[in-house]
């Protein structure tokens, strides 16, 4: 799907000025469908009522970190390919490679500017299964 305005894609963070921000940077990409979660827990319960395009995913929150939701929406087949964009303050080595394992498609780390995210998103949804 190339119709960004179409994508569903579901913004998780525990912090509400993070999800402002990111779905600011989305909106300005073109991203108008996206829905928000405060964590993982409510992520999950989200995409299973609704299937989602895209993820991206903060790794540190409460309930559920990201790379438990990202571990959890895996075993999903209806998520198997769905591309996660992990978006942590999380930059060492080891959190990128343990993130990448887990099944997150891209990794962006905190902070980081409009053009970053932008290019990563194309990234992210070139990998698109």
């Amino acid at each position: 799907m190339t119709d960004k305005a179409a994508m569903k894609v579901l913004v998780v963070d525990d912090s509400s000025t993070m999800r402002r921000i990111v779905v600011n940077m989305l909106a300005q990409s073109g991203y108008k469908n996206v829905a928000e979660a405060a964590d993982g827990a409510e992520a999950l319960k989200l995409s299973e009522a609704r299937q989602f395009d895209c993820v991206l995913t903060d790794w540190n929150m409460p309930n559920m970190n990201g790379l438990e939701l990202t571990k959890e929406l895996r075993l999903r087949p209806s998520y198997a390919k769905v591309p996660i964009m992990m978006i942590t303050t999380e930059g060492g080595k080891k959190d990128v490679i343990e993130a990448l394992t887990s099944g997150v498609t891209a990794y962006i780390v905190k902070p980081f500017t409009p053009p970053i995210f932008k290019d990563k998103m194309a990234e992210l949804l070139a990998k698109r299964g």
